[in-house]
């Protein structure tokens, strides 16, 4: 995981997928697959992908190793993939 991860996508002007233009007060979340900051839009997408189940499974598991249990989850990055979140 990144250690500079609030600076790269806690405020990200724009979705990383479809590139829309997000606002300070935009809600955004973090993909599964790659940890971008992406829009609820494609959230929505995202989810609807068939292995999303066992991605977004396996991405929690290994968020916990890598982060949770080495740093406490400083921030709460791991969540950040399933709670939306505002600049």
């Amino acid at each position: 995981m990144i250690t500079d991860w609030k600076e790269k996508i806690m405020c990200a002007l724009e979705c990383q997928k479809c590139r829309k233009a997000l606002k300070a007060q935009d809600e955004r979340i973090l993909s599964c697959y790659d940890h971008e900051a992406i829009c609820m839009e494609c959230k929505k997408e995202e989810e609807q992908r068939p292995d999303y189940a066992e991605v977004s499974q396996k991405m929690i598991e290994q968020c916990t190793i890598d982060v949770e249990m080495k740093q406490s989850d400083p921030g709460s990055y791991c969540y950040c993939h399933f709670y939306p979140y505002k600049c």
